[in-house]
């Protein structure tokens, strides 16, 4: 039997860079990955929806230009070629992780992991060992019960990137941030595309005006929205609302994902309330050596976060303990056009937590680089606290918003203030000038 440092249980984000930085740390490891090494993220999820909505704004950007003189005509579109492109981009990073994990000695398993005892399993049929277990087994998409669907063949997002003909009529179910990217990465490619969303409204998760913003572009791409809706039946072709008949060619079923939780039942884990493994600070679980991340938390289901967990829980295995991630400094972004990026604390919280709170938004039409690109679509908007000026949140929606967040996120985890904002000279023009103008505004109310 062969017996490792750090045995990883899944090759996603969180298992492959916690195997990276248990590697640096001198330790022997091995990952088990029973998919495609990169997880979720890599294969089906963060990836090759960005490739795909890269195709989209290729498209959004010939329409805007031909508003303003740039004549072309678009003969045709060639999805395979498309779908080429993003497998490429995978194989890239694939090739990626697996040189790393040569150049580091990291022993790569592929096979399923079942548990046999204490922290050995069996791979393959033969048997491994940890002297510390990371649990990164990551998720699967939940499917809610739909009178019907069981009769359809209808895609997730596991499967939708399998797709080599592009759709006519895509309904997508579902209207949280993968439903809504997709919808962006289809639309500008001549689909009908059609979101129905249960819940009052798509995008819950993001504040009201964000969610307008992306409402009014959505519109705007000729998608059809229904939100609130009653879903009664699914038949072959179309979905049945309670006044109206949605046909498609294609359904996409995206209505969030669980926590693959079967090796965690399997080594007797305790659970959350909310079906989540739980673990102390130190992603520790209830056996001792037995660590879990990523999906597996009841935490943001992010790529991002599950990489930090994972150098965070290798950290406290090699005895360098750390403070858990701290949810207030994690970027939460949508890919859309224009892109929604917020962090921290809304208004709402800030007051609650006890804040003296201030908030200052200015419009992305009120910046010179954002109108001479034509994106002047969205905000900024800063939360702070008033004595000190402190930074508690913030929300961007317009060009690059993912990127000019970042730079926010780094100001609050150095404890600066926006006072430093001010005092920094900004490049004349970009996008990020409106975070200084809008920090302007917070000091001088003071």
């Amino acid at each position: 039997m062969s017996v490792y440092d750090v045995l990883i249980i899944g090759a996603g984000p969180g298992g492959y860079v916690a195997a990276e930085e248990a590697a640096r740390l001198g330790k022997k490891v091995a990952v088990v990955e029973k998919n495609s090494i990169g997880g979720t993220c890599l294969n089906v999820g963060c990836i090759p929806s960005k490739a795909y909505l890269q195709h989209g704004h290729w498209l959004l950007t010939m329409e805007e230009a031909r508003r303003y003189g740039i004549e072309s005509n678009l003969e045709r579109i060639d999805f395979e070629k498309l779908v080429d492109r993003k497998n490429q981009v995978v194989a890239s990073l694939q090739s990626g992780i697996h040189a790393s994990f040569k150049s580091l000695g990291i022993e790569y398993i592929q096979g399923q992991a079942k548990f046999v005892k204490d922290r050995t399993f069996s791979v393959n049929g033969k048997e491994i060992s940890g002297k510390d277990v990371i649990l990164a087994t990551g998720s699967y998409p939940f499917v809610p019960p739909i009178k019907g669907l069981e009769q359809v063949d209808y895609l997730t997002t596991d499967t939708f990137f399998d797709l080599r003909e592009l759709p006519e009529k895509l309904v997508i179910i579902g209207g949280g941030v993968i439903a809504i990217e997709l919808a962006f990465a289809m639309a500008p490619l001549g689909v009908a595309v059609t979101v129905i969303e249960v819940a009052p409204e798509i995008l819950l998760t993001e504040e009201a005006e964000a969610r307008h913003v992306i409402q009014k572009k959505l519109k705007k791409m000729g998608v059809m929205i229904y939100q609130g809706a009653q879903i009664k039946e699914v038949t072959a072709n179309s979905v049945l609302l309670e006044n109206e008949q949605v046909a498609f060619d294609h359904l996409l079923v995206a209505t969030g994902r669980k926590p693959n939780l079967e090796l965690a039942q399997d080594m007797g884990l305790a659970l959350t309330d909310r079906n989540f493994v739980k673990v102390d600070q130190y992603y520790e679980t209830s056996k001792e050596h037995v660590y879990a991340i990523g999906d597996l938390l009841e935490s943001y289901m992010l790529a991002h976060v599950a990489s930090a967990e994972g150098i965070k829980a290798v950290r406290a295995i090699c005895r360098r303990a750390e403070e858990a991630v701290d949810p207030l400094g994690v970027p939460r972004s949508l890919y859309t056009s224009p892109e929604v990026a917020s962090f921290g604390l809304s208004k709402d919280e800030a007051e609650k937590a006890g804040y003296d709170v201030q908030v200052q938004q200015l419009p992305f039409s009120y910046n010179g680089r954002a109108i001479a690109i034509g994106e002047t679509e969205g905000y900024v908007k800063l939360i702070s606290e008033k004595k000190y000026h402190l930074l508690l949140g913030a929300v961007i929606v317009g060009p690059n918003g993912t990127d000019l967040l970042q730079n926010l996120i780094l100001l609050r985890q150095a404890e600066a203030t926006l006072d430093q904002v001010l005092e920094t000279v900004f490049a004349h023009p970009t996008t990020s000038e409106l975070i200084q103008e809008v920090a302007k505004r917070l000091v001088q109310d003071d």
